[in-house]
């Protein structure tokens, strides 16, 4: 039996190395991180009530996430724009959303925001630049005043927490409206925050609602009506920045009616918002759009704040050509724009009309774990690599020759500033502060990529050069936009210098949205502005169930 045995195996053996079978006892190489201990962090976070405490599982969360490499941190935003000079009484929050409802000195007036988005449902919304445009359309409870203070909006005041810390209570303004002139309730909201926790409505910002709102018994949220204009909601924890949350995009109402009007709605949640003359609550409402092209929006008469707003009429340009927008502002057909073609800033900074907000979040790089680019590969190995292309980035380099516009390089992903505790990072980056890596020391930055990518797999020459016997070509994914095809183009050559092959594939920004959001990518630029100061809005995307998860960690 034994000899038998032996014969066989010996079979077995032969077969296997010709490739005819696969050994049905050999364990799957697993390439992607394991990511339930950073769920469980951010989940601790959430709920954790002491400041330090907090601050410490949200850091502990950031070196986990740096460990993977999945997300590579270049430089922190500054939102640059060019506004007419005419233009009075508007301002730009550190999330750089705009508020120019309220901007006096032109009847109409002319803004280019950014490209154009298949819908404006705000509950789909998480590109910066709609959430810009559905501040326009759209109002919900509270919002935020020039010096980032909150504010009663369809709420009669700020609303009343319990001594537990779980449950807000509002009260509704009277005589609320939609831009159809229908009223506007309590219900409203119980429709709207319950539609935006469905996963059949696939909001990105579901989270906000999921992880943070107490459920009922059949699975609804926890919205208590008293009558059209009162109303509570209940929280699973104690939440410090649940004003923020309100103040969001994703808390605005929608009208049901509208909603469920269109034919399709159930398998395109979005369709109702796709054209104009949708219902809307908010300073204008859209009248006219061309798609790709334009859009006009007129004054909501319905408004609640209606007669504090001067302006009449607005006319958007959409478009993603920044030096289209340029031209435009230039010849004066825009009196705002925050597109400028990268070549051009030194110059624009030197004008009156240019105007920088410093932003909270990075632009940064991310990767697709699920790439088969790391097929093979263990989650060290495929950690190592990714590390390995972040140190090779000259971001001196890219802030000075591509950005051009006073941003700082990062070596961290979320800002010191936004932790309200110290802590140690392993490197001391001097002016440009602390961080996991160095960002002036390109020499021992390359030396340490070499050997993460050898630990990867990977040979080298005895001139630091990547063996051709182990090849290594990465397609990056952008947008089209001079800056970021900028930034990718520097990339492209400091990773050429040591042997990699890096390609650049440029997608219109809606399909680049869908291929980054579904991970059909191996690399490609990213960037996250905070939706409010904490940095657990940064780190919660990368949470195994967010809908922002581009990187696919946990997937």
């Amino acid at each position: 039996m034994r000899k038998t045995n032996k014969a066989i195996a010996a079979v077995l053996s032969a077969i296997m190395t010709a490739g005819l079978i696969v050994p049905a006892m050999a364990e799957e190489v697993k390439s992607t991180p394991d990511w339930e201990g950073y769920d469980q962090l951010i989940e601790s976070a959430r709920t954790e009530t002491d400041a330090d405490a907090r601050d410490q599982l949200l850091h502990e969360a950031e070196t986990m996430l740096m460990d993977t490499g999945a997300a590579i941190p270049v430089y922190y935003y500054n939102d640059v724009m060019m506004v007419s000079t005419a233009l009075d009484n508007y301002w730009v929050d550190a999330m750089n959303v705009k508020y120019l409802m309220y901007a006096t000195g032109v009847d109409t007036l002319r803004v280019q925001f950014g490209s154009e988005h298949s819908t404006q449902d705000p509950q789909l919304a998480s590109a910066s630049d709609l959430i810009t445009f559905l501040n326009h359309v759209f109002v919900g409870l509270i919002t935020k005043d020039a010096d980032e203070n909150f504010v009663p909006a369809l709420a009669e005041e700020l609303p009343t927490v319990s001594e537990d810390g779980l449950t807000y209570t509002f009260k509704l303004k009277e005589g609320l409206k939609w831009s159809d002139g229908t009223d506007l309730t309590s219900a409203d909201f119980v429709y709207s925050w319950n539609r935006a926790a469905l996963d059949s409505t696939a909001a990105d910002y579901q989270a906000f609602f999921t992880d943070y709102i107490a459920t009922n018994d059949d699975g609804s949220l926890k919205i208590d009506v008293v009558d059209d204009l009162n109303f509570s909601v209940t929280l699973k924890a104690p939440c410090g920045y649940f004003m923020d949350l309100l103040a969001f995009s994703v808390y605005y109402p929608v009208q049901q009616a509208a909603v469920e009007s269109v034919d399709g709605w159930e398998d395109n949640p979005g369709v109702w918002a796709s054209e104009a003359g949708f219902v809307s609550n908010g300073a204008f409402t859209v009248t006219e759009w061309k798609h790709g092209e334009s859009m006009v929006l007129e004054k909501n008469p319905y408004f609640y704040d209606a007669d504090k707003v001067s302006i009449s009429r607005m006319e958007v340009m959409l478009t993603e050509d920044d030096v289209a927008a340029y031209s435009a502002f230039n010849n004066h057909d825009l009196d705002f724009t925050d597109s400028i073609p990268v070549n051009e800033i030194p110059s624009a900074m030197e004008r009156e009309e240019f105007l920088k907000v410093d932003s909270l979040g990075p632009y940064y790089i991310s990767w697709s774990v699920i790439s088969p680019l790391f097929d093979g590969k263990t989650a060290d190995q495929a950690s190592a690599m990714r590390k390995a292309i972040g140190l090779l980035i000259d971001r001196e380099w890219i802030v000075e020759k591509c950005a051009q516009a006073g941003q700082t390089p990062a070596a961290s992903f979320v800002p010191v500033s936004m932790y309200k505790t110290d802590y140690e990072y392993p490197v001391d980056n001097g002016e440009y502060g602390p961080g996991y890596f160095s960002i002036t020391d390109l020499d021992a930055n390359r030396e340490e990529a070499i050997e993460l990518l050898k630990f990867a797999g990977f040979e080298f020459t005895d001139d630091g050069m990547l063996s051709e016997s182990t090849p290594l070509v990465l397609h990056y994914l952008t947008n089209d936009s001079s800056g970021h095809i900028a930034v990718a183009e520097a990339m492209q050559q400091d990773l050429a210098a040591v042997g990699i092959e890096m390609t650049i594939d440029v997608e219109d920004w809606d399909t680049f949205l869908d291929d980054r959001k579904n991970g059909n990518y191996d690399v490609g630029r990213n960037g996250w502005t905070a939706d409010y100061n904490d940095p657990i809005n940064l780190l919660e995307i990368f949470t195994s169930n967010n809908n922002n998860n581009s990187c696919q960690l946990g997937q």
